[in-house]
């Protein structure tokens, strides 16, 4: 008797507990730490600033040297 309690705790309990243990570790880390949101809006804005510049260069580049699109495609 012992023994087939020993069996179905670990072939039926200790795998539900594993699995219910990780669900739930799931569920509580799911969103954004605070450290995370920043680094993602700090790498947003860094990304905007960026485009605007190679607008920028862009720009220059078209009155400067309106060829310049051919050349590098």
């Amino acid at each position: 008797m012992p023994e087939i309690i020993a069996i179905l705790l670990v072939t039926v309990c200790a795998p539900l507990w594993i699995i219910f243990h990780y669900i739930t570790k799931m569920k509580t880390s799911k969103g954004l730490t605070p450290e995370d949101e920043k680094m993602l809006s700090d790498v947003w804005e860094s990304t905007k600033k960026m485009e605007d510049r190679i607008v920028t260069l862009e720009r220059i580049l078209d009155i400067e040297s309106p060829s310049w699109r051919q050349r590098h495609e």
